[in-house]
């Protein structure tokens, strides 16, 4: 994305992940924007000559919420319930490590960037947050060495 600087860091490194529509910080993992949505409609035409909507996915993860009304499902989407419970496990980490707060919302932008890319798929969900956390410790200079993150796993 030309043009666009990081908030943070002040990068102009900026990735688009165009079906989940995400703007993300590649220095630091900010999460710039999510879930952008086009405020006009494209149509295009298709081989018959008919016209049809362009678009994408849409998230819910804004606190918007559906159910089944049968008693099936919790009401939450499955990606907000996975990144709470990256919230809570990626707070747990820092705090036993001594990090303060704003380590955790770096680890869980770089988590949020991970689970986007679908680098999380087939690995245990331990080891994601640990390298999220370190990678936040090593960009701001917080002395730790890998092999003490996993004592805590």
């Amino acid at each position: 994305m030309s043009g666009v600087q990081c908030n943070k860091c002040g990068s102009t490194n900026i990735d688009t992940d165009s079906p989940c529509g995400n703007v993300v910080c590649i220095a630091c993992g900010n999460v710039l924007d999510e879930s952008n949505i086009v405020q006009e409609v494209q149509f295009i035409q298709d081989s018959r000559g008919a016209s049809r909507a362009v678009g994408q996915l849409v998230s819910f993860e804004d606190g918007m919420s559906y159910g089944l009304g049968n008693g099936f499902g919790s009401g939450r989407e499955s990606r907000a319930i996975t990144i709470q419970n990256a919230r809570r496990n990626i707070e747990n980490l820092a705090s036993r490590l001594q990090l303060k707060p704003p380590a955790v919302e770096n680890a869980l932008n770089y988590y949020k960037l991970a689970l986007s890319k679908h680098l999380t798929k087939g690995r245990k969900n331990a080891h994601v947050i640990a390298a999220c956390v370190y990678m936040v410790c090593r960009r701001d200079g917080t002395s730790r060495i890998l092999s003490f993150f996993f004592s805590f796993l």
